[in-house]
């Protein structure tokens, strides 16, 4: 299932969409440095709830990096969208 979030969504409706859908990859992307730190919230809030086991997170966007992805504990960065897919299909192969 591939669900679409925007800008507006808050970290507890990925928790919810993780938890009602069972995604097992869950793709964030940030056009901006001021929303990179979503990114992080993501990951602690799957954290919280006890889902972080069960789902891959990949970020990316323009100002995101390999190293940002790292430092938020995502399991893999991706420069652009073609790559994501690709990170995202290896994730779960």
């Amino acid at each position: 299932m591939c669900t679409s979030y925007t800008k507006y969504n808050r970290k507890t409706e990925f928790v919810k969409q993780v938890q009602e859908t069972g995604a097992n990859v869950v793709g964030l992307s940030a056009l901006l440095t001021t929303t990179m730190r979503n990114q992080g919230a993501v990951v602690e809030a799957l954290k919280e709830a006890g889902l972080r086991d069960k789902v891959k997170v990949l970020v990316g966007g323009a100002p995101v990096t390999a190293s940002f992805a790292d430092q938020v504990g995502a399991d893999a960065y991706a420069p652009d969208a073609a790559t994501a897919v690709d990170t995202a299909r290896s994730l779960i192969a």
